[in-house]
């Protein structure tokens, strides 16, 4: 290994940085004689005790007042520790926190009493992904980190994740399923809490793991470690400005918040301008332009100064570690007057010290795993050394994070190569040159190559798998080998970052090159398998869009006090009950789904790949909260009622449905719930159709799905009239925002049937008019002012005595027919002939439908007074819309609104849409992850893609709070590209409208055919919208 000395930087002292010489002294000695041989004094060792993490104890000797780091030097040569940079030295205080040793600060200033401290060597760092730990020794004492946070409850998950997790860990310490073996060993040693009760789950789990090396062991376990909210987490007690009780914590994404072992919180690095404290309040200032349900800064309250302290430099490490390139520049100290604190991450970043790896720091080493000595694996033994001794990353290519990986199906590098050559940089103004490596390291290393030469390596695909595997334990590495004679890869290049687009450009991530193939990995087949991917992945969205309401909206209003008590408690008492049992569902289908996943990599058959268990007994317990779905028409009732009485209130909600979390309006959030009961029917009946992927239908699991299917189609049966009403009420409610000049529009037995764009004769011409027919009335408007996104009512026709006749030759405009009302004639046309036949057949309907409906006529005081004063429709049309500015409603002023909506692309891209549609479009929902590429760029991006509402919604993974841009589907054509496309790649299907055209790449055949469906659905108006020769 070679030396490290270039890790951490050695600061000047103050006088040496200031020119000053070095004090002499006075001597007593006479002139000419110099004090005798001998004489000098010894220096004095103080014996420091370090606890590994296999819970052996080595000592070191060092000086009292040398600084951390040479501790830390002489610990990782001894452990010929490469991946240093992770790992930390962590000891008790006197208060006994644990606390981490400063590698610039002198050892005594930290340690009270050195020869009674027992420092233990912890991780530090946890990175996203395993993938970018590139040595094996690495790998295997993260593994034994996560065994000790398992054991100290500090990793806190379910029991059966437990169970898995020991499993992994066992089969890594004593190799192949033996039950004897495995009892004794469990008798012995500890690795879950109250491990007792999880024992038969952990020998069964185990009995599966037959042939898994220790090495793939260790992968297995951080893979499903990394999925955890606790993964790498430590807690700071703190309570917030009203007191309330909360938990800090800070990892490689921001600051925590957390409450009890549940996340309420993620303050992201980007969102971050600055980290302070003062005494034991701990602040966060975030940047002006972040939406969200808080102030420019946050303050939250720890126990003492001492610990507010200790947790801003965690957070000030983390931050450098995983956010910066290079290693901060030490702060300059002031001659007379310091202000804040000099402290500074000394050490490499996760990009250094990835890129020291590959430019020659890999100089791998054999090592001994101190709880393997019980037997080697089936496996290891078919070969004359064990394989351990190998490294595992030889046959990696290493992945980058799952949230910058693409799924392309192939592991890109953590960084670009470093050019060649000797590291002699200087970095942040410190030296830090890299010198040889040591004899004992050079010898070792060759020892390594003459074992990887005597054994043909295997080539390990470590890629993400098809579906949503990203998120969930990836397949033992372990079914695929390389031919013999191949020699082990080196460290895999970098191809040329793709070109990224101009909306999502920074939120793309990690590119893949064209050039390379993705290489297949053993996965699931059978088509119930993709649907229960489909379950978790839409799961996971719906999740998401619950905590709109009961994180950011509850913040939002307890915050802001602006709720009476009796609203929030009926609003909150029946959407709390709902989220929590959703919660619940989504661990166990993640559970299924890695152990479902698992037994197939490992070619074994058995109870875990099914799913109709949990989703029969789901669907009861679902079952039981019908109460609190049919109370959500009350919610929203009572909700619109108190926004109208308390202005307080609807300022609150218009500031809130401005913020990027609430990217739909606030209603349709509430409706979610309703809608997704409608998507459990949906995705029960693909599963209980008879298919080559389904279970087979004399199987107990497909027993579970029929009854579970039967159970929904009841639940939805019973609740079909409540969400008809409800989705009739949302879509009233936020027309009544959009619409100025008109009032109530929300009335008993009033139905929305269509929106959508038309063009009126008038005076100068066809003009632009955006109309909606009711189910008493037709209503037509215009966009409103420049700069505003309101649509101003321009007239108001009853259904009654009206007469539409198609009377096209009449006026010589394409596609156009005639309305008669009792006081009024107009002329519209469609876009297209099929907009026009639309439009005919929903006004003869609805007509005919108001004919011997008991609803009384709209009254004419619907209307608000119109600029000028005049009634009539001759008066108004002459008029610009560009000099509309008379009378307007106060929500004329309500300044941004959102332009996403249905109504507003409608107006752009000029077709409609029905009620009918509306309808389907609550079954029509997906999400997961898809490559997308531009017309003209060369790369694809990685996106997690969520459809709902007309629209395809894009984050950067599925953990996302907010979209980062949003794409209305109405309008756009799906197709397969074309040879002219130059799209060589499968399942790629092709999203275009006029000009713009996008690629999107799924990660399978079956979600290829899913995404596909549901797109064409979504924009089925818009291709109704065609010219007569497309349709």
């Amino acid at each position: 290994m070679g030396e490290l000395e270039g890790t951490y930087r050695v600061l000047q002292t103050p006088g040496a940085r200031l020119g000053t010489a070095t004090p002499a002294g006075v001597s007593t000695l006479e002139p000419g004689q110099g004090p005798p041989a001998g004489a000098a004094r010894p220096v004095v060792q103080t014996h420091l005790r370090v606890q590994l993490l296999d819970d052996s104890v080595e000592v070191f000797d060092v000086e009292p007042k040398c600084r951390g780091q040479v501790l830390l030097m002489q610990l990782w040569k001894r452990l010929n520790l490469i991946e240093c940079d992770y790992f930390g030295l962590e000891f008790q205080n006197v208060q006994s926190c644990w606390i981490w040793l400063e590698p610039m600060k002198p050892i005594i200033r930290q340690v009270r009493r050195p020869k009674n401290t027992v420092l233990r060597l912890a991780v530090k760092f946890f990175p996203p992904d395993p993938g970018q730990l590139q040595e094996e020794y690495t790998r295997y004492l993260f593994a034994l980190q996560l065994k000790r946070d398992l054991l100290e409850e500090r990793l806190t998950c379910t029991d059966t994740t437990a169970a898995l997790l020991a499993s992994h860990l066992l089969q890594a310490e004593v190799g192949d399923y033996d039950e004897a073996l495995d009892r004794e060993r469990l008798r012995a040693h500890d690795y879950v809490p109250r491990q007792e009760r999880a024992l038969h789950r952990i020998l069964a789990f185990h009995r599966e793991l037959v042939g898994q090396t220790p090495a793939e062991s260790d992968f297995q376990v951080l893979e499903i470690a990394r999925k955890l909210d606790t993964y790498g987490i430590r807690f700071h007690l703190a309570s917030d400005r009203e007191g309330a009780k909360i938990k800090l914590a800070v990892s490689h994404t921001g600051v925590l918040v957390f409450q009890s072992s549940t996340r309420i919180n993620t303050f992201n690095w980007s969102r971050l301008r600055k980290l302070s404290f003062k005494r034991k309040r701990f602040l966060i200032k975030l940047h002006p332009e972040v939406h969200g349900p808080y102030q420019d800064t946050l303050e939250f309250v720890l126990g003492s100064r001492n610990e507010c302290k200790s947790f801003w430099k965690i957070c000030v490490e983390h931050h450098a570690f995983f956010r910066l390139l290079d290693q901060p520049k030490p702060r300059a100290k002031a001659i007379l007057f310091s202000r804040g604190s000099s402290f500074r991450y000394s050490g490499r970043t996760q990009r250094q010290l990835a890129d020291y790896v590959k430019d020659g720091g890999m100089k791998r080493v054999p090592y001994e795993r101190s709880l393997s000595k019980t037997r080697m694996s089936l496996r290891a033994l078919r070969v004359d050394l064990p394989r351990q001794s190998i490294s595992f990353s030889e046959g990696v290519r290493t992945p980058m994070t799952p949230s910058l990986t693409t799924a392309s199906f192939c592991s890109a590098p953590a960084s670009p190569p470093a050019p060649p050559g000797p590291r002699d940089s200087q970095v942040g103004g410190g030296s830090s040159e890299m010198g040889p490596p040591a004899p004992g390291a050079r010898q070792l290393a060759a020892e390594r190559s003459s074992v990887a030469a005597a054994q043909p390596p295997r080539l390990l695909a470590l890629q993400p798998h098809q579906g949503l595997s990203m998120e969930l334990p990836r397949p033992s590495p372990s079914t695929q080998r390389s031919p013999p004679g191949l020699s082990p890869p080196g460290p895999a290049v970098q191809g040329p970052s793709p070109l990224l687009g101009p909306v999502l450009g920074d939120a793309a991530g990690a590119g893949m090159d064209d050039r390379e193939e993705p290489r297949r990995k053993c996965v699931p087949t059978d088509e119930a398998y993709f649907i229960t991917k489909e379950i978790l992945a839409t799961e996971r969205t719906y999740l998401k869009d619950l905590e709109v309401i009961t994180v950011w909206f509850r913040s939002t209003v307890v915050k802001a006090d602006a709720m009476p008590a009796d609203l929030m408690t009926l609003l909150f008492s029946n959407i709390d009950p709902i989220y929590e049992f959703h919660r619940g569902f989504l661990r166990e289908v993640e559970q299924r789904l890695a152990l479902w996943e698992e037994s197939s990599s490992t070619q074994a058959t058995g109870s875990h790949q099914r799913i109709g268990d949990i989703l029969l007994r789901n669907m009861l317990q679902l079952k039981a909260l019908t109460s609190h779905f049919q109370r959500l028409h009350e919610v929203l009732t009572e909700l619109e009622a108190a926004s109208r009485r308390l202005r307080r209130l609807e300022a609150l909600r218009r500031d809130f449905e401005l913020q990027k979390v609430c990217y739909l309006p606030l209603n349709a959030f509430l409706l979610k719930p309703l809608h997704r009961l409608r998507h459990y029917r949906l995705l029960l009946r693909r599963l209980c159709a008879p298919g080559p992927g389904n279970p087979d239908p004399h199987s107990q699991d497909h027993a579970d799905l029929r009854d579970a299917l039967q159970a929904i189609t009841e639940m939805t049966s019973t609740l079909q009239h409540s969400l008809v009403q409800l989705e009739n009420l949302q879509k009233l409610t936020e027309l009544q925002r959009d619409l100025v000049g008109i009032e109530s529009l929300v009335a008993p037995g009033r139905e929305l049937i269509r929106e959508g764009c038309l063009h009126k004769l008038t005076r100068k011409g066809l003009q632009q008019r955006m109309f909606f027919l009711f189910s008493d009335m037709l209503l037509y408007t215009s966009r409103d002012a420049a700069g505003s996104s309101h649509f101003r009512t321009r007239g108001l026709l009853p259904l009654r005595g009206m007469l539409v006749e198609d009377r096209e030759s009449e006026w010589s405009v394409p596609h156009c027919f005639t309305i008669y009302a009792a006081q009024k004639t107009i002329v519209v046309a469609a876009s297209t002939w099929l907009e026009k036949a639309k439009w005919l057949q929903d006004l003869n309907a609805a007509i005919d439908t108001a004919k011997t409906s008991s609803t009384p006529a709209p009254p004419a005081s619907m209307l608000c007074p119109l600029p000028r004063g005049s009634p009539d429709e001759a008066s108004l049309e002459p008029e610009s819309e560009d000099k509309a500015g008379g009378a307007r409603s106060s929500m004329a002023g309500r300044g941004q609104h959102r332009t996403s909506t249905t109504t507003h692309v409608c107006w752009c891209r000029q077709t409609s849409v029905s009620r009918a549609d509306h309808s389907a479009a609550i079954e029509n929902q997906l999400s997961g992850y898809l490559l997308r590429k531009f017309k003209n760029s060369s790369g694809w991006q990685r996106l997690w893609v969520v459809v709902t509402n007309f629209c395809l919604f894009f984050y950067k993974t599925h953990q996302d709070v907010h979209p980062l841009a949003s794409l209305p589907l109405l309008g756009y054509s799906v197709s397969l590209p074309r040879d002219a496309d130059g799209i060589h790649k499968e399942h790629v299907f092709k999203l275009q409208f006029k000009s713009h055209t996008y690629f999107f790449r799924a990660e399978s055949k079956y979600t290829f055919g899913r995404w596909m469906e549901v797109i064409q659905r979504a924009s089925a108006s818009a291709e109704w919208a065609g010219t007569p020769e497309e349709a």
